[in-house]
Parts: C-alpha cells; structure tokens; sequence
C-alpha cells in the first residue's frame, strides 16, 4: 500500500504541473488545453486521493479505475490544443510537458497494475469485492434498464479507450497503412495493406519535434511512409502549422469516426496525398540525373556518372510485360506495349542523331521552304510551345509561306546552330541536359519536315484529307508524333540533375538526413519529382529558341524527421502476404 500510495502522489503531481504548462492566454484553440487537463485532474485528484485513499470510501474505486485509464488521453488532447495554437512554444517547454505525461503515463500503468483483479487483495481486500471481472466496473447482475444502460456505456467506453490506444500505437509503434494508389506498382496494388514500423524512426509528439530519436539508418531501397512535403515541410510558420494542425486532427477524427471521417482535404474536396509511401532512391551525399529511365548518381569522390544498378530492380516503366499474376488487378496502365516501343524508338533515334547532319538539314528545310513563300503578312502570333506546334501543324504550315512566318521559322529551324560548336563540343554536359539538347534538334528536325511536305501538298492544291495517302507525308507525321508523344510524358521517364549544381557549376549533394523518394510506378507516381500543377519549360537553354513544354518538375528531397515510418510486411491480400522487398 505505501508504494501503492507513494505512486498515486508522482502521478497527480505530474498531472498537476502539466495541467499549469498548459495555461495559455491566447484566445485559440490553445486556451482550452488548461480547462481541459485542470478539469480531468482536478476530479482524478478528489476521486484517487481525497476519497479513496484518505477517506478508503470504495464507492470512488471504480470511478478512480476509470479516470486513471483515460489519464494519458486527455492529457495528450491537452498537448495537442496547446500546440494548436498560433503562439509557437520553446522547445524546453515541449520536452518538460512531455516528461511529465510520461510519468503520468508511468504512474497510471502501476497504479492500474496494482488495481488489477488478481493483485487489488494485496492493497485492501475490502476492494477486490469491488472490482469487476472485466474492466473494473461493478456487476450488473439483474438485467435492468439500468443494466442495460450500463453494459451500452461499458461497450462504448470500451471502444473509445480502443481507439485512444490504437491512436497512441499508430503514432509510437506501428501503423496499418492501406495503399491508396498505383504508384508503387508492381511492389504495391490498390488496397494493399502493409504494417508500418514507426519506434525505430523517431516518432515525435503530435504538433511538437520532441519524441524518440531515430536510430533506423534508411538505405537505397526502403519503403517509407513520409509526409508530402508538398503540404508543407514542416517549420514554424503558420500555413506549415495550420496543415499539421489538419494531419493530426483528421488522425483522431478520422480513428474515432472508425474510418468514415476523413477531413484532410484539399481544396476541392479530395482526400490529400498526405502521407506517401515510397521508396528511397537517393541518400545523403548523392547527387542524381535520370535519363532514358536509368538513374545516375555521383558522389564527392568522383564525378563519374554512374548507373544505380539497385533502382533498376525496382523501377517499373513497361506495365504490359509484368506477370498475369499482377496485370490482372492492375486498373490503368500508363503506356501501351506499342506506346514503350515507341518510347524506346526515340529514345535510340535521338542518341543516334548526327548534330552535324542535323544542322544541314535544317537549312535545307529552311531554303527549300522559299519557294512556297507568299508576299503576305500572317495574323498568327506564332508560338515555341510543343504542344501548339503539334496540334496545330497544319496551319503553322500554311502561315509559315507568309513573310512574317517564315522570319520565325528562320529561327525556329536555324536558331540552335549557332549555339551547337559553342556549347556542344566545348562543355561537358551531363546525361539528361545533353539528351534534351538533342530532344529540342530532333522536334524541330521532324516539324520542319512535316511543315515542308505539308506546304509542298497545299502548293499542289492538294485536301488536307488526302494527305494520309501522301507516303513522304505519312513518314515525316509519324516521326514527328512519336517526338511530340515522348515530350508529353518526358517528366515521367527523365530527371534533371538533382540536387542543382551552384550557379559556379559545382555540384551540389543531397544534405544529411534527407532523401530523395519516388515511386516504382514511374509513370504513374506523383512524388518527389513532380509538383501538382505545370509551368512552360523550355527543353534546353543551350538554344534562345527552344521548343517549350508543359513541365511538372519541381524535385524535392525529405528530411528525416518527415518520414513517419518503414513498410516492412505486407499483410493483406493473403495470396501475396510477405516481407516488403528493399533489396
């Protein structure tokens, strides 16, 4: 009993002074940690201290039971409203709170251990008759409405203290985490369901940097679970704070609502991206590039572009050629086994291209192009952008023969020689910035072609619907779609150099604690490649007139303390239940 007493004090005591930190002034969410925990601990102390154990008054022992199970849950609500706040606190102050509900949390598990139906007789045996076999309420023998009434309340408080601690499980120890989307394909389906151990990756009180160190050393390879820093990563300032505010709120409705309440949302409605399970492809020290769906990396100690021969294993480009076993539950595939074969057509045509050559031919094109020319002016506000070009090639044609038209096809088709002996054969360019210097030669190359043949026709007064059966026009089209098909899906297969050399060209290495994710599903994977929306982006800088496309790359590596946990086994569905392969 005197242990039994000496535990009861440590965590009221605790209690007590955490329900003082929580005093906050500020008229937000914050103000309602303190009325929240004094309140709950104010009746703890009268019904634990002043009436059982002074006054051994053993009608307060179920309700002492009761009020001690909910401890720790109030008083992490109570947290949580204090860091809801718009006022950030010190970190000391964090790491005191903290402390304190861990003894509270202590001292509650002694206290409920020594309240225990097994062990209660060597406290006072005048209590064991008190205590209910299952959790510590009073038997309800005859069944009653009052009975009723209290076995409905029994269930209900039985699931919510479930869900608390499924909560405190989820945010300490391990999580179930159901794939949301095809963006770990074949590693992940739709629905899959994965544990996801979370102590080793220093899990962190709600709203608050304070929490367990992490000691897991992420490799190339590790499927993590991570908050998208595109919701913000992290920090003090209020919009950061506003979107963990909805994280850990949505967390708790989401839990207590059985999962039928979701309210982190976006704008429109949509549930966020927010967490991303995916995998670790790039480590502190790297930098990297992808091309033609390699990735490359280098490090401090040689600057060699090397291939990540492990990156392979996983990266899934050609959907169609995975087994029956996963093609059948697969619901969209990104590209056709006709669309990769043409993926990979132009990929060895532009690495085959003679610049040289090149350059000839586009004069050609532009001289040939004279003769089709008009003394006219063209309305048309003629347009670098890719997509414009190719949708429209018909009438660039056309406007091309008109005075102004051909002034800017002079520097569509002419522009990028002057820059080629200069740029070209005097700097060493690294894989993806050379490839699209050549992307850019090869589009305009293609269109020059289709515009001539398409000129040569109309100068023939040939129908635009009989040009199908022109074979020279036919070939130049083909060639010149294949191009403007792989620009459309070119954020998908290729990566700039990441992270940016400095504007002296040095390079530039992934920080420590940080990493760089994507998804195996490359064509099918918003991560750490992509932004949500477009901007235009012109294919090579080597070139005042590139040709422009609609880009979504904006890279981003996430720090360690972002990553909630590691996806180490899959449990459902039965058929494929195993270890989550990282190496």
């Amino acid at each position: 009993m005197k242990k039994f007493t000496i535990t009861t004090y440590v965590t009221l005591v605790a209690s007590i002074l955490f329900s003082i930190l929580s005093v906050h002034f500020k008229l937000d969410v914050s103000f309602f940690a303190f009325p929240l925990s004094a309140a709950f601990t104010g009746v703890l102390v009268w019904a634990l201290y002043f009436e059982l154990l002074k006054k051994q008054n053993t009608k307060f022992l179920a309700a002492s039971i009761k009020l001690l199970q909910y401890l720790p849950y109030v008083l992490l609500l109570a947290f949580v409203f204090r860091r809801a706040g718009k006022v950030e606190t010190y970190y000391w102050y964090d790491i005191v709170t903290v402390l304190l509900w861990c003894a509270a949390l202590i001292g509650r598990w002694t206290l409920l251990f020594w309240l225990n139906p097994k062990r209660i007789s060597r406290l006072n045996p005048d209590w064991e008759k008190l205590v209910a076999k299952k959790s510590g309420g009073i038997i309800a023998k005859k069944l009653t409405v009052k009975g009723i009434l209290y076995e409905i309340v029994d269930w209900i408080d039985a699931i919510v203290q479930a869900v608390f601690l499924v909560l405190l499980f989820q945010i300490f120890v391990f999580q179930l985490y159901v794939i949301p989307s095809e963006s770990m394909v074949p590693s992940f389906l739709i629905k899959d369901r994965v544990v996801v151990f979370k102590t080793a990756s220093g899990p962190k009180f709600p709203m608050s940097p304070v929490g367990l160190p992490c000691v897991k050393k992420y490799k190339r390879g590790d499927v993590v679970v991570f908050r998208n820093p595109q919701y913000g990563d992290g920090g003090k300032d209020e919009k950061n704070r506003q979107n963990d505010i909805r994280f850990v709120a949505s967390q708790l409705i989401y839990m207590l609502s059985f999962t039928t309440i979701n309210i982190n949302v976006d704008s429109h409605g949509q549930p966020k991206a927010d967490p991303l399970v995916k995998r670790v492809c790039g480590v502190p020290g790297e930098q990297l590039v992808m091309q033609d769906g390699t990735l490359y990396a280098r490090t401090k100690d040689s600057d060699e572009w090397k291939p990540v021969s492990q990156d392979n294993k996983f990266a899934a480009w050609n959907l169609s050629s995975l087994q029956n076993k996963y093609r059948d539950s697969i619901k969209e595939y990104p590209l056709s086994s006709d669309d990769f074969d043409t993926l990979l057509s132009v990929e060895e045509a532009r690495r085959a291209l003679d610049l040289k050559l090149a350059s000839i031919e586009c004069n050609s094109i532009y001289n040939s192009m004279a003769s089709y020319v008009k003394n006219t002016t063209s309305d048309t506000e003629f347009s670098f952008d890719s997509y414009k070009i190719y949708a429209g090639f018909t009438g660039i044609a056309k406007n091309i023969t008109t005075k102004d038209g051909y002034a800017w096809f002079k520097n569509y088709m002419t522009g990028w020689t002057k820059s080629m002996p200069a740029n070209m054969a005097e700097i060493t360019l690294d894989p993806y910035t050379e490839a699209n210097y050549r992307l850019n030669v090869m589009y305009k190359l293609y269109s020059g072609r289709l515009f001539l043949r398409t000129a040569q026709l109309l100068a023939q007064g040939k129908d635009q619907t009989s040009f199908m059966q022109d074979e020279a026009f036919v070939k130049a089209y083909t060639d010149f779609r294949n191009v403007a098909f792989y620009i459309s899906i070119l954020d998908q297969r290729n990566m700039p150099v990441f992270p940016k050399n400095t504007e002296d060209g040095k390079p530039s290495y992934i920080p420590a604690k940080n990493y760089f994710m994507m998804g195996d599903n490359r064509f099918n994977s918003l991560d750490m490649r992509h932004m949500a929306g477009f901007y235009e982006a012109p294919l090579t800088a080597f070139d005042e007139y590139s040709v422009v496309y609609q880009s979504c790359l904006e890279q981003k590596y996430v720090p360690q303390n972002r990553i909630l946990g590691t996806a180490a086994y899959r449990f459902w569905p039965l058929n494929r239940t195993g270890v989550v392969k990282t190496r």
